[in-house]
């Protein structure tokens, strides 16, 4: 199989949460091998890591590749690419200097790596079901909610109201007078924040339609989703992992505005030089 050398690492990334324990302990022997090769035999990757040949090549196809062979060479291709060198780990002992440019290219990883990774169709959908919506509540918890709340800013300045719900208790209640002529646009990092997956079963379940956007395929949230869009990235112990995804997320939360109000460009232009307008008078001169 042939892939965008920059999805490779986010390919594996997004199903670690589907393995076992040992499983994954095996998919970062293997993904740190630093002398991996198109000739490395599946028996010393085995051996190796005191596992048959067979477990190795199941875990190669549950990671989403025909095999062990497709795995071994998408991860060599994967290694030699510019994206894949982007990340270091952050040391106490980092200058300021050091420190700034692994955070930097952290989130230039993530961005990198989401944009290989976004399924086009299906952002392409999630535009227009916004764009045509009656109602857009959008739903968050943590960071996710500040996410929420940045897409909701961007949508009213062309003319398109949002509400952003991080309660649990107020995402229920919004999604029980949905209809299905609104859309719900729920963040969650790990897919599997509780308060929001029970907002959005009760949603769907109105006929509301569910736009996800997560860094996990097959967490509990895309079960509701009638379109799935991911954010993925590689964090570090002091950063932790949903850092730079909230940049990754961001980004394809601009991109879907973009979308959205060229879809009318004139009249989101009337409306973002009226909002402007309105708030001009609160800037200093």
């Amino acid at each position: 199989m042939k892939y965008d050398p920059r999805a490779i690492g986010a390919q594996i990334r997004m199903r670690l949460p589907q393995l076992t324990p040992l499983e994954i302990k095996v998919v970062e022997s293997i993904t740190s091998k630093e002398n991996l090769s198109e000739s490395t035999p599946l028996k010393d990757i085995a051996t190796e890591n005191n596992v048959s040949e067979a477990m190795i090549v199941k875990l190669a196809k549950k990671l989403n590749f025909t095999g062990f062979r497709d795995f071994r060479t998408s991860l060599v291709h994967y290694n030699h690419s510019e994206v894949a060198n982007l990340h270091k780990e952050i040391s106490p002992d980092d200058s300021s200097e050091e420190l700034l440019g692994k955070v930097f290219k952290t989130s230039i990883q993530a961005i990198e790596e989401t944009k290989a990774i976004i399924d086009i169709k299906a952002f392409e959908r999630a535009a227009e079901i916004i764009f045509r919506a009656r109602n857009i509540d959008l739903y968050g918890v943590g960071g996710s909610a500040q996410i929420a709340r940045d897409m909701s800013h961007k949508l009213l300045k062309i003319g398109i109201r949002g509400m952003v719900h991080d309660d649990s208790h107020m995402m229920m209640m919004s999604a029980s007078v949905l209809k299905d002529d609104d859309v719900v646009i729920a963040i969650s990092h790990s897919g599997r924040t509780r308060a929001v997956i029970e907002a959005v079963r009760l949603a769907s379940g109105n006929g509301a339609k569910v736009i996800t956007i997560s860094n996990y395929v097959d967490s509990p949230i895309v079960k509701y989703a009638d379109v799935e869009l991911h954010s993925t990235s590689q964090g570090s112990p002091l950063l932790g992992e949903n850092a730079a995804s909230r940049i990754a997320q961001l980004n394809i939360l601009d991109a879907l505005f973009v979308a959205i109000a060229k879809k009318n460009l004139k009249l989101a232009q009337e409306n973002l030089n009226k909002t402007q307008m309105a708030v001009r008078s609160m800037r200093e001169e």
